[in-house]
Parts: structure tokens; C-alpha cells; sequence
């Protein structure tokens, strides 16, 4: 590989790494061809970019970043990343749904919003809720809060027109 390929494919990881909320690397050392393509076709499904490049190439896109401790550990064998760009827990269950199938698939480490998360992390990380999932939880909060507002208002209300009409009672 040519040194002016190498320094794009370093600016495009670059790139990549800062446009991502979270960031996975994996090890798929004996996937097929096929099983390759299902996994990349997962990934696009949920918006995650799912990328093979060589060690040293991740670790120079790294340094230049100045996050390359963080991650290095993790930059050993064959390496793949995952770049959860809109949602950083995507990628996960992915990885966790695909890997259950597919033995070759291994999660090596993730790192969220600078969280580093081990090897270790990947059921934790895949049980979390989506950023879908968030926004449809908190509109059903907001929905339910915005919904029980007229009874709130209509008894506060009512309480408070039997308090004055018992004022003006007692007055007269």
C-alpha cells in the first residue's frame, strides 16, 4: 500500500472517530466472505459503519487524536471497527446478536463518549437502550405527565373554588 493511501485511510479513521458517539472493535478472524457480508448488511441497518483496517493505521488515526492510549490495548490480531455514528449503543447489539451465531465474531473493546469499556462489557453495553428507545421513553413520560395535567388543573381548580366559595360563606 502506497504512503499517500495510508495517510487518507488515517484521515478518513480520523474522521470517523470524531463524527462517533461510540466506537467498537471487533475481531473477525475466520468469518466467511458471506458471513462478512451479513454483518456489514446488520450494521447499515442500524446506521453503524463497520470498517477493516490495519493496526498500525487505527493506532496512527489514534495518536493523532491524542486518545491512542485508550484504545491500544485492543489493537491486536485482525481488527475491525464499528463506528456507532447517531446511536453509540447500536453497535452492540449487533455485536451481540450476530455473535451468538457466529463464534468468529469477537468484541474486543468500545469506547463511549471517552468511557473505555473491556472486553467484558459487551452484554452490559448491548442491554442499554437505544437513543430510539430513550426519545420513545421520555415522550411516553411527557405524554403521560402532559395528559394527567387537565384532571391535575380540573381538581386544583375545583378545590380551589370550594375554598373561596366557603370563604364567602363564612363572610356573609
Amino acid at each position: 500500500m502506497k504512503r499517500d493511501t495510508k495517510e487518507q485511510i488515517v484521515q478518513e479513521v480520523a474522521e470517523q472517530i470524531n463524527k462517533s458517539q461510540g466506537i467498537y472493535l471487533t475481531e473477525f478472524q475466520g468469518l466467511s466472505v458471506a458471513k462478512m457480508a451479513e454483518l456489514r448488511r446488520e450494521f447499515r441497518n442500524v446506521g453503524v459503519e463497520y470498517r477493516v483496517v490495519k493496526n498500525t493505521l487505527i493506532k496512527k488515526a489514534l495518536k493523532d487524536l491524542g486518545v491512542a492510549d485508550k484504545l491500544a490495548p485492543g489493537l491486536t490480531g485482525t481488527t475491525a471497527l464499528a463506528f456507532g455514528l447517531d446511536d453509540p449503543i447500536a453497535p452492540a447489539k449487533v455485536i451481540k446478536k450476530f455473535s451468538k451465531s457466529n463464534e468468529a465474531l469477537k468484541f474486543k473493546m468500545a469506547s463511549i463518549d471517552g468511557v473505555v469499556f473491556g472486553a467484558d462489557s459487551l452484554s452490559q453495553l448491548s442491554e442499554m437502550l437505544t437513543k430510539t428507545e430513550n426519545v420513545g421513553r421520555a415522550a411516553g413520560l411527557i405524554n403521560g405527565v402532559v395528559s394527567s395535567v387537565p384532571m391535575v388543573v380540573n381538581a386544583v381548580t375545583r378545590n380551589l373554588v370550594y375554598a373561596l366559595d366557603q370563604i364567602a360563606r363564612q363572610k356573609q
